[in-house]
């Protein structure tokens, strides 16, 4: 089972990789929000996988603050959009 979580951290951490081309590359702002957004959850769901993996719950706060300001920064971009392009 633990092995299954390592390979699962794997997999999201190479679903990510595309997600760092499109905020590379995006054509617009709105895209690398979307981007940033996306990537953040995958690189959080590598931790949390991650974390089983290794039975370290310590990595559990990373992934519960990783998680938490990944929102609230997604929130402020959004704000942001939402000013300039009024």
């Amino acid at each position: 089972m633990r092995e299954l979580a390592l390979w699962a951290a794997i997999g999201e951490l190479v679903v990510s990789l595309p997600l760092l081309l499109r905020l590379a590359r995006g054509p617009s702002v709105c895209d690398r929000v979307v981007a940033v957004n996306a990537w953040s959850l995958q690189v959080t769901l590598a931790l949390l996988f991650f974390s089983f993996w290794a039975q370290r719950t310590i990595y559990l706060d990373v992934v519960l603050w990783s998680a938490s300001f990944s929102y609230l920064g997604t929130l402020v971009w959004a704000r942001l959009l939402e000013r300039e392009l009024l």
